[in-house]
């Protein structure tokens, strides 16, 4: 093979690396589409009961009067955005293109529960102007959170479940409370803890949020079968979230992206091809 020939090749190569990088990136970009069953249970919001509403994207923005965008202090509320679940009932989703467990996730995270629970702003109300005083901050408490026990499952043939380890699943309908202006497909850094928003404003909170619109993550690898035993859970196409006390809201799923390379990553691949073609030319080819 000559030296053009051996160019040709590797920049081939080099560029189906950096496609395959993208194209794994875009095949994150997924939420539930179809809703399989919804049992509403006992004490579920009787005007939260649709149960599409947990379909697709989660909320940016809450419309009419009352709304706005959606943030860690404002977060979903209507009939049209979050479904109830109470106890004894179930939500079980579809997804059309799977939820695939990789190690690449960041913080190992495979999928991410939406609910509606929000940061409580601890500064003083001035009624008159119906504005808080000065930049509303919070001390990392928490309204609208549930405090259900849930049960969340996993199938890829939408017969056989497997429950994720309830001793590693995050309570679902609790932290982190959904920011609109943040990525549904990443993860919060799951070591974060209500502590560490002690203070924040809503500046601080996207801080330590990272880019990620919150939302409690789950990992394909907590996977269960009857008897307690790990099993090899590669991919998911239905997600099973079950209510065992009390209730929660939910406002959607969405499946976690492997991160898109940057700016220097692919520069970098760039200026493989650039050094590869002088090596070439080095060498006495004609590329």
């Amino acid at each position: 093979m000559d030296n053009r020939k051996r160019l040709a090749v590797a920049v081939a190569m080099t560029v189906a690396v950096a496609g395959t990088m993208l194209a794994g990136a875009a095949r994150g970009a997924s939420y539930a589409d179809a809703v399989v069953n919804y049992d509403p249970g006992t004490g579920a919001a009787s005007a939260l009961n649709d149960p599409a509403a947990a379909l697709g994207e989660p909320s940016r923005i809450t419309s009419g009067p009352y709304g706005g965008p959606v943030d860690p202090f404002s977060p979903p509320f209507l009939g049209s955005q979050i479904v109830s679940v109470g106890a004894g009932g179930s939500l079980t989703l579809q997804f059309a293109e799977p939820i695939l467990n990789q190690t690449s996730h960041p913080f190992g995270a495979d999928f991410i529960v939406f609910g509606n629970a929000g940061f409580v702003i601890t500064n003083a109300f001035d009624p008159d102007t119906f504005t808080y005083l000065g930049t509303p901050a919070t001390d990392g408490t928490l309204f609208g959170a549930s405090s259900a026990q849930t049960r969340v499952s996993v199938s890829d043939d939408g017969l056989v479940f497997f429950t994720l380890d309830p001793a590693r699943a995050p309570g679902v309908d609790q932290l982190f409370p959904t920011d609109g202006l943040g990525d549904f497909l990443q993860p919060v850094d799951p070591g974060l803890s209500p502590v560490d928003f002690a203070g924040a404003t809503l500046e601080g909170i996207r801080q330590l949020y990272g880019g990620s619109a919150g939302g409690a993550a789950f990992d394909l690898g907590w996977a269960l079968d009857a008897e307690g035993r790990g099993v090899e859970m590669p991919r998911a196409r239905y997600v099973r979230i079950e209510v065992l006390s009390d209730k929660v809201e939910l406002d959607g799923i969405g499946v976690v992206a492997v991160p898109e390379p940057s700016a220097g990553a692919l520069a970098a691949l760039a200026g493989v091809c650039v050094a590869m073609r002088r090596r070439f030319r080095r060498r006495g080819g004609a590329a």
